[in-house]
């Protein structure tokens, strides 16, 4: 069904290629001559299998080691597709419940008037605990239990699903311990033996030092400062002006939740590639993988993927049915979420309506597409710019849809 191909222009592409889809991997290496890329790697399952799996260019920009079949980076909010994953596969186990209170598997949690609050509620954002209250040092942080007990005693920004707003880093520290709390284990462990190891992915949430050499450090994008001019959709225009406005301002919510006081800056390359924040597990941020893992793991998600299949029809109908949308109080745009998966939306269109997945800071982005039968990773080491997603990510999805239109 694949071919395999080996194109050399100005930087080195690997991989796979079925045919029809050739000009996928023509997008991918046009991101690289146009969009400066670094390194970067692609993947597509369609139906099961395979179509698309190519990796090029360098881990690092002196080019010092070429990026390679088995190379991984952190994907930042793409991490969250992989916790809903998880989270909508234990439900449909029965080892827990989306419709029960957080508060009934975490009684600290109903302080404050949150007890009214499922976890459905929780992985769609709109439990208003978007940001921390207290100033806590990185060390404290890291410690992901001392962090979500503060968040419990918090009281919430809005009333119970009565508002959303995105919680960028709170959604890993709140689910981690409702994960610990519900299994007695760490999250990052239980995603492992659930969805990691029988899919054979290299995908950590919580990476080990002793998989360090896989590892391709960010690298922070140069400011474009013709970044709005370039963004198609005027929505989206008009929401990344007012981020980049209200990012300047470290009072304002978005600050905040981006920052974390200061002391977590997202995206920020030196930050997020020292090995004490990659190993510790946050379920929000801080997954580690490469597009094929992505790809696979959304794939199974619709079908059998090597006789693995985690979600089954009934309960990715429940995942991508709407929990809600509308103005975000953080990103003070468009925002539209099912059980913890994106829906499509102006800044995340994905393939179309029935896709789902997650995109993250800096580029990278999984999703599944129901209708083609698609699962598409994307994973780059280079922080883009651009806080829409849409150049780099968007180039290949664009491509894709072409080549998926074309076929017979």
């Amino acid at each position: 069904m694949n071919e395999a191909i080996e194109t050399e222009t100005v930087t080195h592409i690997s991989g796979l290629v079925a045919p029809g889809y050739e000009v996928v991997r023509d997008a991918f290496v046009q991101n690289f001559e146009q969009r400066l890329e670094i390194g970067a790697c692609v993947s597509v399952y369609r139906h099961g299998e395979p179509v698309i799996d190519l990796w090029g260019g360098q881990t690092d920009p002196q080019g010092t080691r070429p990026w390679s079949k088995d190379t991984v980076t952190l994907v930042y909010s793409a991490t969250k597709g992989a916790t809903a994953t998880l989270f909508n596969m234990m439900h449909q186990s029965g080892d827990l419940n989306l419709d029960r209170s957080v508060a009934s598997y975490w009684p600290e949690f109903a302080a404050h008037g949150k007890s009214d609050f499922s976890i459905r509620d929780l992985l769609s954002h709109q439990v208003g605990l978007a940001a921390l209250e207290h100033e806590l040092s990185r060390e404290e942080l890291l410690d992901g239990t001392r962090v979500a007990a503060h968040l419990a005693n918090q009281a919430p920004l809005w009333r119970p699903r009565t508002g959303l707003g995105y919680h960028a880093l709170t959604f890993g520290w709140l689910t981690g311990e409702l994960m610990r709390r519900i299994t007695g284990r760490s999250l990052g462990n239980v995603f492992a033996e659930k969805i990691a190891r029988p899919l054979g992915l290299d995908f950590w949430i919580g990476f080990p030092e002793s998989h360090r050499r896989q590892f391709a450090p960010l690298v922070d994008g140069t400011p474009d400062p013709d970044e709005l001019t370039k963004i198609a959709h005027p929505d989206v225009r008009a929401a990344v002006e007012r981020l980049i406005i209200t990012l300047s301002d470290p009072t304002t919510l978005f600050s905040r939740v981006l920052t974390t006081n200061q002391v977590l800056p997202t995206p920020h390359a030196q930050t997020w590639n020292d090995q004490s924040i990659l190993e510790a597990e946050q379920p929000a941020a801080n997954g580690v993988t490469n597009a094929r893992a992505l790809a696979r793991m959304y794939a199974s998600c619709l079908g059998e993927v090597d006789g693995v299949r985690l979600l089954n029809d009934e309960i990715v109908d429940a995942a991508t049915n709407e929990q809600c949308s509308g103005e975000d109080a953080v990103l003070t745009s468009f925002s539209r979420f099912g059980t913890g998966y994106q829906l499509p939306q102006p800044a995340v269109p994905m393939l179309g309506p029935t896709s789902f997945g997650h995109a993250g800071a800096g580029g990278a982005i999984g999703f599944a597409d129901r209708e083609t039968g698609i699962g598409f990773g994307y994973v780059s080491n280079l922080l883009t710019a651009s806080m829409a997603n849409e150049r780099r990510a968007g180039n290949l999805i664009a491509a894709l849809k072409t080549a998926v239109e074309q076929q017979p």
